[in-house]
């Protein structure tokens, strides 16, 4: 079923006019091959036309959608033919193993497979988990508990301010009658009142000995089921980290030196040494296997997404997306030694020769004009920033201070504080939002409305940094004002007003699909690449930190 040559995709059509990839791809920051482009529309007309299995992959309006990622894999044949293998995340159609995609680096749901086996354990442990959790008997002892605790309480409340009023009367008659009575006379009344003292205090003794017994004799019963409950899930944690830690073991990947590594090893060095779920089950890790396996060389690759978006992330139908970060980066570090790769673009300064323009300076502040490639700040590979330029162009102020951000692919706008009065005014300013930004994009489509506003709330993608996510459960409110400026050749250019500063808000904003399902052009992280992020704050409003007077700067766009 595995054969190598079955699983070996040539062209359709002639490609004796395409030129072969002089390096194997970057695969976390790419434009794909032609090739690549060509092999994926086979690809994609095989997904529409095939009728062999049937996966919802919600190209028509469905909530039970599950759009996938699928990648292309361009080799050159141990015969020296080119074409091309294919391959999709996770699984499709219930299954991980379909005809004509490469077979995942291990396949856990193999008749043979101890993962079948040890996986019904824990099934059946989850069952009588769910069991005893669901259990009226300990719904009513639960409720019985809760009952007796209530009343219990109830009545101790009840006889403590018995005991505090009979001590009030107790201290008013002792007052009154050590003005009255013979001294011999108030000691032997003293006494009596303090009987009654003891009494009250044994009453509420014997009150709490008496709830306890009571308390004492259904918590038992509680304890037990309880006790039962939590062996189970005791045993069912025990044997899901032994399988997890099993099937770590079972993924070893072949690279281009001919050498195997788990996935224990490849992320033991890593910031989480525990592999992320679904690590090894992406596209990109399963056909370099394969080639690496089969003798197939690798010339380039591409993966695109099919289907409908996923709630929170970004992905587009027919797409093509880089690989994600937190799985699939370790593992192809080790995958791709061997290989003559493409140099990470995103390691390179784009903005080396790109000039910082000086829109404004006093003594108080510098507003600058940052290009498309600059960082704001300094990056962990690139130190050149617009903070470091203007460190060199004022090295005797206290600052430069920074007030806040722009994306390294954003141009635009960017006010720093030359001295720590400037600095804490401006920071009160962009906290308390009276700063006003304006920005222009331009999308890659048409909008139906000429303006609107976005509310969806955002958070960082924990697997896939520096993505973000749109999360009604945990995200942050992020709010964006829109309006058209224009719409031509399938293309819309807007003015963004942010309301809120999440990170890639306004790029989130315009390619989620309940947002305005339409991504920037050159937005790498959320559409395509293109010749740059076609994003830019335009305008920028604020109070001067000392003369408090309103000032606005505005630099046109480029685009």
């Amino acid at each position: 079923m595995h054969h190598p040559d079955r699983l070996f995709n040539r062209f359709n059509t002639s490609i004796e006019s395409y030129s072969l990839p002089e390096k194997f791809t970057y695969p976390f920051y790419y434009q794909p091959h032609p090739l690549c482009v060509e092999a994926a529309k086979q690809l994609q007309d095989y997904l529409r036309q095939q009728q062999k299995w049937q996966h919802n992959f919600g190209l028509s309006s469905d909530a039970s959608a599950s759009g996938k990622m699928f990648g292309v894999l361009l080799v050159e044949s141990p015969q020296g033919e080119i074409g091309f293998l294919a391959a999709f995340s996770g699984k499709v159609a219930d299954k991980n193993l379909l005809p004509g995609f490469v077979p995942p680096v291990f396949d856990m749901l193999t008749e043979q497979s101890f993962f079948c086996r040890e996986l019904a354990e824990i099934t059946e442990l989850n069952h009588k988990v769910n069991q005893l959790e669901t259990s009226l008997e300990l719904a009513r002892l639960k409720q019985a508990l809760s009952t007796l605790q209530q009343q219990y309480a109830i009545e101790e409340s009840q006889l403590r301010e018995q005991m505090i009023n009979a001590r009030a009367t107790r201290k008013a008659q002792r007052q009154k009658a050590q003005q009255h009575m013979t001294p011999q006379a108030f000691t032997e009344f003293n006494v009596e009142l303090s009987k009654q003292s003891v009494a009250d205090k044994n009453s509420l003794k014997y009150l709490k000995l008496e709830w306890e017994q009571k308390i004492a004799q259904i918590q038992h019963e509680f304890d037990k089921l309880d006790t039962k409950l939590s062996a189970f899930k005791n045993q069912r944690a025990t044997l899901s980290n032994l399988l997890q830690n099993k099937l770590f073991d079972q993924y070893r990947f072949l690279n281009a030196l001919g050498k195997h590594q788990s996935l224990k090893a490849i992320f033991a060095n890593t910031n989480s040494p525990t592999p992320p779920a679904g690590a090894g089950e992406c596209a990109a890790p399963k056909l370099l296997h394969f080639a690496f396996k089969h003798g197939f060389k690798p010339l380039a690759i591409a993966e695109f997404w099919w289907g409908a978006s996923p709630k929170s992330e970004i992905r587009q139908h027919g797409k093509f997306y880089p690989s994600c970060n937190s799985k699939c980066q370790p593992i192809l570090g080790h995958m791709l030694k061997g290989l003559n790769v493409d140099d990470n673009p995103l390691e390179e300064n784009w903005a080396q020769d790109k000039e910082l323009e000086i829109i404004y300076q006093d003594e108080a502040i510098v507003v600058v004009n940052k290009p498309s490639g600059l960082l704001s700040v300094p990056g962990k590979v690139i130190n050149d920033s617009a903070y470091t330029r203007l460190q060199a162009r004022y090295p005797d102020v206290e600052g430069p201070f920074v007030i806040h951000r722009l994306d390294m692919a954003t141009s635009g706008l960017l006010v720093f504080a030359l001295t720590k009065r400037a600095n804490k005014s401006l920071q009160q300013q962009f906290m308390s939002r009276s700063v006003e930004k304006r920005y222009v994009a331009l999308l890659e489509g048409t909008l139906e409305h000429r303006e609107g506003e976005i509310h969806l709330p955002m958070r960082g993608d924990p697997i896939d940094r520096p993505r973000q996510l749109v999360c009604f459960e945990h995200g942050k409110p992020a709010q964006t004002s829109w309006q058209t400026i224009e719409q031509q050749q399938n293309r819309t250019k807007l003015y963004l007003y942010p309301k809120t500063g999440r990170t890639h808000q306004l790029r989130v904003h315009c390619a989620h699909h309940l947002g305005l399902a339409t991504p920037m052009v050159g937005d790498t992280l959320y559409g395509e690449k293109a010749d740059r992020l076609h994003l830019h704050a335009e305008r920028l409003e604020l109070d001067h930190p000392y003369s408090k007077e309103r000032m606005t700067f505005q630099v046109d766009s480029a685009f």
